[in-house]
């Protein structure tokens, strides 16, 4: 059957696109071979548009898709047909014989959907062009074998809850690979497979819709949708293809704030201080982030004044803290309600509301022990001063709220009082003094009492209490300073020298005035005149001061106006000096001139004083010092056993005979017996180096030798150093023939025994000792 078809098509296709022209060939041949200036439209012999190949046909031989055939081909065999162009030779062939083309192998649209070739008549003996080359095109027809893919899939969109029917979602696209100019290989129409009915699809666009209104997010958050596209308009035998799309619903504020419980119920102790947490309450909201933020507020007045509350940082929970002091004696319980409230509404859902809710508190005060409480926050107390010690200044009173009974110890911290100026009656708060006060010393005496209750030493409170101490008139008016002035010999009378203040340390003296007066009657030399401002002016009288050596004292006599009144007297210095028509000092009195340099006699001598002891420490200090340092030196040069003394000198060997004088140990008779006198000192170095004395031969046994060499050590000065150690070598008493060394031999001279045999039976070997034991020369060979 398939065969049959496709030999038809063929057929068709082949036949159906060639045709004929009336003019014959050799009309545009001869026009070639006999070219003239007229020249003949010529006509084409053959004429196709296209030609047309199914695709994806795999059959067993090649199929004939079409026929090419020239007029000037009279079926002689002398007219070959050749092919060129697009797949040319691979995929088309033709038979160059009769003109007929083949497709050799399946062909699939969707990689190239025609090809374009050239077909030309040549002579088969010349290859002489028949015909000119003409073009044509051979196209795949489309069948419908690729199904709709969604390449962006799968899909995810996301839709507020609540939205009405036909809210758009998300559209999905689907893409099918054949030819949607050919049929309906490429129509696609787009339905729902799983996710109604809460989601449609427009079967065109790919439009995805809600199709159910009030989707509630609290209910079901997401929704798998199966969205299928089906080609050759969703006809049956067409192909499909399905994608996923995962609809999340977002939050809205549709849900009001709930607390779960009408009544909330906290305790707190009444010690607890403003901002201490009582308790949390939090109002469920189903929605999410800013659609379930709430704020709290107490609706009634009796517990915003002693209790407040506010949001948590996460802005959920309702956090209620103590607000100010509470008292479990005062009252015991409040009660109150809170209101919870959603900080964003959403106007398109108000219908849902309200959005707050409203919940009962009650909160008791629990009863702690409390430490005792004054009377006042803060005590004022006044007391004269000068009263005598045991005046009474005041009481104080403190109580136990928990017990009004209980007794109170009171006393006064130390470090308020450290003079212990002040005393209280630990069980009465009676205030007393210890002492007379002194106003003008201290006028406030600010006091920290303790109130301690005596059934508990723990409960304890302070309170301050400030003692003004009240003046009273007990201090006279004394002069501003010490005045020491000058006046010229030469000033008129009446001229003021010096302007006198006067103090008064009594605070009644100073809010008074002080009167002056100064010496009165006709012998006065100077006047002084009260100003009634706490100062006086003091003048020259119209009798001028002789001029004298020594300065004027003048005096003046000070009272106030207290009660009872107080005075002084005060004396003022003044010198009589020559001055310069400027009025500056030329020459005065000694005692004049130091006043007028600031410098009073006594200053002077004081500062000369001390000059003095200050040079005659310096000088007791040098002579200290000096004698100090002719001691080192003495010391230094007659003690010298702390020296260290170092010889750095190498000695030569065998061959160095300077070095040291061996000639006392050859020769023990060489040395002679100490020198007669007084042993040398050995705690100073030696002042004369003493010449040697030749020593005598004689015999001697090595122990005379040692000790005479140890004394001339010790008693030579000569011998550097006088300290140092002696090393002597000796060889022992082991030896079966004893020792070889001349120290361990003694002489016949010197009474001690000799050797066991002579030294000259012991042949030529030792004959250099014996020699140096003093034995007889042996004879001559």
């Amino acid at each position: 059957m398939w065969g049959l078809v496709r030999l038809l098509l063929a057929w068709l296709g082949g036949w159906g696109c060639m045709g004929r022209l009336a003019a014959p060939a050799r009309a545009w041949a001869g026009s070639r071979e006999h070219p003239g200036p007229a020249l003949l439209r010529t006509r084409r012999s053959w004429v196709w548009n296209q030609f047309f190949v199914i695709e994806e046909y795999a059959g067993p031989e090649p199929v004939l898709i079409g026929k090419l055939h020239s007029d000037v081909d009279r079926g002689e065999g002398r007219t070959k047909y050749l092919l060129t162009g697009e797949g040319a030779g691979t995929v088309f062939v033709i038979d160059e014989a009769t003109g007929n083309i083949h497709v050799t192998k399946s062909l699939d649209r969707e990689e190239k959907a025609q090809y374009v070739l050239l077909a030309q008549a040549v002579d088969r003996a010349s290859n002489r062009p028949l015909e000119p080359p003409s073009e044509f095109i051979i196209k795949v027809q489309d069948i419908n074998d690729n199904p709709p893919i969604f390449p962006l899939g799968p899909y995810h969109a996301t839709v507020p809850e609540m939205s009405n029917v036909g809210t758009s979602v998300i559209q999905v696209t689907a893409h099918d690979a054949d030819d949607p100019s050919y049929g309906n290989s490429a129509k696609l129409v787009y339905t729902v497979l799983d996710g109604l009915p809460f989601f449609s699809v427009d079967p065109q666009t790919g439009v995805v819709r809600t199709a159910i209104p009030n989707m509630d997010r609290e209910t079901q958050e997401e929704f798998l949708v199966v969205i299928q596209a089906k080609d050759m308009g969703g006809h049956m035998g067409g192909l499909s293809g399905s994608t996923t799309v995962t609809v999340t619903l977002s939050d809205v504020n549709d849900n009001p704030p709930k607390f779960p419980q009408s009544l909330y119920q906290f305790s707190v102790v009444e010690t607890a201080g403003p901002g201490t947490l009582v308790g949390r309450l939090r109002a469920q909201d189903p929605d999410l982030g800013d659609n379930a933020l709430m704020a709290y507020s107490i609706l009634d007045g009796e517990g915003s004044e002693a209790f407040s509350i506010s949001t948590d940082l996460q802005g959920r929970d309702g956090l209620l803290t103590v607000r100010k002091p509470l008292d479990f004696e005062s009252q015991r319980s409040y009660s109150f309600r809170v209101e919870a409230t959603n900080t964003l509404i959403d106007p398109a859902y108000l219908r849902r509301g309200p959005f707050k809710d409203v919940a009962s508190v009650r909160v008791a005060v629990q009863d702690a022990p409390e430490p005792p409480a004054f009377t006042q926050a803060a005590y004022h107390l006044t007391v004269p001063e000068n009263k005598a010690p045991g005046t009474l200044v005041g009481q104080i009173s403190a109580a136990d709220l928990d017990s009004p009974a209980s007794p109170i110890r009171y006393s006064i911290l130390p470090h308020s009082d450290p003079e212990r100026c002040i005393s209280i009656q630990p069980e009465e708060g009676t205030i007393h003094t210890a002492a007379p006060l002194d106003r003008e010393a201290r006028a406030w005496h600010n006091l920290t009492v303790l109130a301690t209750e005596l059934d508990s030493s723990a409960q304890a409170s302070r309170v301050q209490v400030a003692i003004q101490t009240l003046d009273e008139n007990d201090n006279a008016p004394q002069l501003a300073e010490p005045y020491d002035t000058f006046v010229c010999d030469s000033a008129a009378p009446g001229q003021l020298i010096q302007v006198i203040r006067a103090l008064d340390r009594d605070e009644v003296g100073n809010s008074s005035h002080v009167s002056f007066q100064g010496p009165l009657g006709p012998d006065a030399n100077f006047t002084v005149q009260d100003n009634r401002d706490g100062s006086a002016s003091l003048l020259l009288p119209s009798r001028p001061a002789p001029p004298r050596h020594a300065p004027y004292l003048v005096p003046i006599e000070l009272w106030d106006w207290g009660q009872p009144a107080l005075s002084s007297t005060a004396t003022v210095t003044v010198s009589v000096c020559r001055c310069q028509p400027d009025g500056s000092v030329a020459s005065c009195w000694p005692e004049a001139h130091l006043s007028a340099a600031g410098l009073s006699t006594g200053a002077l001598l004081a500062i000369i004083t001390c000059v003095g002891a200050l040079l005659a420490l310096v000088v007791l200090f040098v002579a200290l010092r000096r004698q100090k340092q002719e001691a080192l030196m003495v010391l230094e040069e007659e003690d010298v056993r702390e020296n260290i003394i170092t010889y750095d000198d190498e000695g030569g060997g065998e061959e160095d005979t300077e070095a040291f004088d061996i000639t006392a140990l050859q020769n023990p008779d060489g040395a002679a017996p100490p020198a007669p006198g007084p042993p040398a000192r050995r705690d100073v170095l030696p002042r004369a180096r003493v010449s040697r004395q030749p020593r005598p031969p004689g015999p001697a046994d090595v122990a005379q030798l040692l000790a005479l060499r140890l004394r001339e050590a010790d008693e030579d000065p000569g011998v550097p150093p006088y300290d140092s150690v002696q090393v002597y070598g000796y060889e022992g008493r082991g030896s079966s023939c004893g020792s070889l060394s001349s120290l361990g031999s003694g002489s016949e001279a010197g009474g001690a025994p000799g050797p066991a045999e002579p030294l000259d039976d012991w042949g030529p070997l030792f004959r250099t000792l014996a020699e140096l034991y003093g034995a007889k020369e042996p004879p001559a060979p």
